[in-house]
């Protein structure tokens, strides 16, 4: 089975600010992740309540990034994701895209920082190779925008092999463990 990940891109201001809630991404993490669940799964998984889940499944399907299964009948009522990744763009002159693009990204940065403490609140009871290899670090460089538009070419290159592990388990390794790469560009102050 080698299925092609898919994306859906989110271009309206609308759109953005129903994506940037903490629950919406999490309920749609959790339909990547797990594949289809009813709205009572997803409530049990995320410790949320059924009505909650429900409604903000709703929404993700009103902007096109959550759908019904196929084959789901009036009792078992599973959503699905509509597509592997969810893109925005952050270069718009627009102000009120642009303004739901920040809000979006300080939702997706929160998420971030959430995970990371998480992390560290476990990594000593990680096995001892697995802490060798997380963790954080920083690099800088003074690049052109057309070379660092090079570099976050190259770190995707890095990465394709293994994204169709995403969509198919059979191809997953044994010992494997999803790992989540975050990625945060940004220009340092000078002097740094």
């Amino acid at each position: 089975m080698d299925e092609e990940l898919t994306s859906v891109g989110l271009t309206d201001p609308r759109a953005l600010r129903a994506y940037a809630h903490p629950l919406r991404m999490g309920l749609l993490g959790l339909l990547r992740r797990t594949g289809p669940m009813t709205a009572t799964q997803a409530a049990a998984q995320l410790g949320e309540s059924v009505p909650n889940c429900s409604f903000h499944l709703r929404q993700l399907a009103k902007y096109g990034l959550a759908e019904r299964s196929p084959g789901s009948d009036a009792r078992e009522r599973p959503w699905r994701a509509t597509a592997d990744t969810t893109t925005w763009e952050d270069d718009s002159d627009d102000p009120g895209l642009r303004a739901a693009t920040d809000e979006l990204n300080r939702v997706v940065l929160d998420r971030y920082v959430a995970r990371a403490r998480a992390h560290l609140a476990t990594r000593a009871g990680e096995p001892v190779a697995w802490r060798a290899v997380t963790g954080f670090g920083d690099r800088l460089a003074h690049l052109t925008a057309e070379e660092l538009a090079q570099v976050r070419a190259q770190i995707d290159a890095v990465f394709a092999p293994y994204t169709p592990r995403l969509a198919d388990p059979a191809q997953r390794p044994e010992g494997s463990r999803p790992i989540q790469v975050f990625e945060l560009v940004l220009p340092a102050p000078d002097g740094a």
